[in-house]
């Protein structure tokens, strides 16, 4: 049996995030992706859990579009055939109120599921019908606390007060926070050294920040990842897509690296105490390969 998921993150969690099936998709191509992606991801016994998006666009009176239909099935079954543990990601804010968080909670326990990314809606203007994030948190944590499970959120490097509001959601339960992707260490870096300074300050036990990590093949995929709320400094990408030895995915491993190694180094010379591990994120259908090729170089290098 792989380690719990609270046994991870209490060090350095290494998980993969992969692309899970569409609401088009048709079943009998997502069984044969399946296939391959457990017959890839067995070569890793360094490999903590797996991390599935919840993928969902919202209208500009922020209405649901969901591409993904109930991924917890997937979950399920990619769990068990990796002998690994699970984490789903759960948009919070669309969720029916009152009670349907409860409900989905109680369900996914039921899938056999324990550990959750809780996100909120993407303006904060909007009146969700769902509850906002600390809340959430609050609930979740006395539901899958009890069976072992972990709370999660998402930590936005540029967001200004971060470091603030990831400590008020460790106080309401979270136990490890996801980041955005990253291409450089400098804003995720100061927000780990405030965060680590409130926590001290404020006597609270950190919760992980797994770092997140993907690679680009070309400016599309730049583009993309801008859309999704990323931010790609110029030196960053003109380092991976501007040429150079290896593809643009290899550079994008090797600058993805870099960044981890020198966060690291960082925090053991200032004696951080939150734990630091890494989530590498396939963002398409066709950058399998090249984030396998990621998490491969991670797991051969994530306990230096």
């Amino acid at each position: 049996m792989g380690r719990t998921l609270a046994e991870s993150v209490a060090g350095h969690a290494l998980l993969f995030e992969p692309v899970p099936p569409t609401v088009r998709a048709n079943p009998v191509a997502s069984g044969l992706k399946l296939e391959e992606l457990v017959r890839l991801l067995r070569q890793f016994p360094r490999l903590d859990g797996v991390d599935i998006p919840e993928l969902v666009d919202e209208n500009h009176d922020g209405r649901p579009y969901y591409r993904t239909g109930d991924i917890r099935p997937f979950a399920r079954t990619l769990g068990e055939q990796l002998d690994r543990a699970v984490v789903v990601n759960k948009v919070v804010a669309h969720l029916p109120a009152p009670g349907g968080l409860e409900r989905w909670l109680g369900e996914t326990l039921a899938d056999g599921i324990a550990n959750v990314v809780l996100v909120g809606g993407s303006s904060r203007y909007i009146p969700y019908p769902g509850p906002a994030v600390m809340e959430a948190n609050r609930i979740a944590a006395g539901i899958l606390g009890p069976a072992g499970g972990l709370v999660g959120n998402i930590a936005i490097p540029q967001r200004t007060g971060e470091a603030r509001r990831m400590v008020a959601k460790t106080r309401a339960g979270a136990r490890f926070f996801t980041t955005q992707i990253l291409f450089d260490g400098d804003a995720v870096g100061r927000l780990l050294e405030a965060y680590d300074r409130l926590c001290r300050e404020e006597s609270v036990a950190p919760a992980a920040v797994l770092l997140s990590f993907a690679p680009l093949a070309d400016e599309t995929d730049a583009e993309f990842v801008r859309w999704l709320g990323a931010d790609i400094p110029e030196a960053a990408e003109r380092e991976i897509l501007g040429g150079g030895e290896g593809s643009a995915a290899l550079r994008s491993v090797r600058r993805a690296l870099a960044v981890y190694l020198g966060l690291r180094t960082t925090a053991r010379r200032e004696g951080w105490t939150v734990p630091i591990g890494v989530n590498v994120e396939q963002i398409s259908v066709r950058h399998l390969g090249s984030a396998v090729e990621m998490l491969r170089v991670f797991a051969e290098r994530i306990d230096e």
